[in-house]
């Protein structure tokens, strides 16, 4: 099942008793699609705020209940329970052995940033308003050093049951920064923003500075890595890090030299990989 949602109204994708979740609501529009209990599995867990296109979630079904399955039914169904804040874009029957979690490849996150004097309204609940100018050639540059495999402690959470001595090792694919205009996607595959009439402002643009993206690529994620990545490559945008201190913060695996991770609403995740 591919889902995509707005994650501001949850806390995070896992089920957690008493708090709304995306987990939580999924399991339980698929429980009066389905009139059967589901248990979920997600390619990759998000954090309470971040934002999903395509999320990839399997679940298992009784042998009747799989055999008379109506795909097109259970996206209806899901939809109209949880829409516009969680849609279900497709349902089908997976492989055998598919695993949303174990079978991936790759996941692949979005960081938008709107770098103004003055925040955007329309912007505001999908973007981090950062007012100080920003060296988009430095942070360019300082997204580099990501690329290839390395120890990510010191952007990391420590994972429950680790030591801090533990390496959390990790290979990022891809990892840049770009502008995007008028004239470019947000996503590949998605709808182009069409070119503005004279005296206007085109859709998803800020009307007053730039709309920044951070686009990194992984194998897979640890909690917070994006978000911290973020508030250092932007501490470098505004002069108050080098391009050149990423890669001595990641030697040091030593969490206290990166920054304080950017607001969990500027990230989504775009984009799962499955097979080679």
């Amino acid at each position: 099942m591919k889902v995509a949602y707005d994650g501001s109204g949850f806390r995070g994708f896992a089920a957690q008793d008493g708090q709304p979740t995306v987990a939580g609501a999924l399991t339980e529009a698929l429980g009066r699609a389905l009139r059967t209990t589901v248990s979920l599995t997600c390619a990759g867990r998000t954090d309470a705020g971040v934002h999903a296109l395509d999320q990839v979630v399997h679940f298992d079904l009784p042998t009747e209940t799989a055999a008379s399955l109506d795909p097109a039914g259970v996206v209806r169904s899901c939809n109209s329970q949880l829409g516009p804040a969680v849609v279900v874009r497709q349902v089908e029957v997976a492989p055998v052995g598919f695993d949303a979690r174990h079978s991936a490849t790759a996941r692949r996150y979005r960081y938008l940033v709107v770098n103004a004097p003055v925040g955007d309204p329309l912007l505001s609940g999908v973007a981090w308003h950062v007012a100080d100018p920003l060296d988009l050639r430095s942070m360019v540059a300082a997204a580099d050093a990501l690329l290839g495999q390395h120890d990510f402690r010191a952007f990391c959470r420590r994972m429950p049951g680790t030591a801090p001595d533990d390496p959390i090792r990790r290979r990022v694919i891809d990892a840049r920064w770009s502008e995007l205009s008028a004239s470019e996607g947000v996503e590949p595959g998605t709808r182009r923003l069409a070119p503005p009439s004279p005296g206007s402002t085109p859709a998803l643009v800020p009307a007053v500075g730039r709309l920044l993206a951070f686009e990194i690529e992984a194998n897979a994620f640890c909690h917070q890595m994006v978000r911290s990545l973020v508030g250092t490559l932007v501490d470098v945008g505004r002069g108050k890090k080098r391009a050149s201190d990423i890669m001595w913060i990641l030697r040091s695996a030593d969490r206290q030299q990166a920054s304080q991770p950017a607001p969990p609403h500027g990230l989504t995740l775009t984009a799962v990989r499955y097979g080679s």
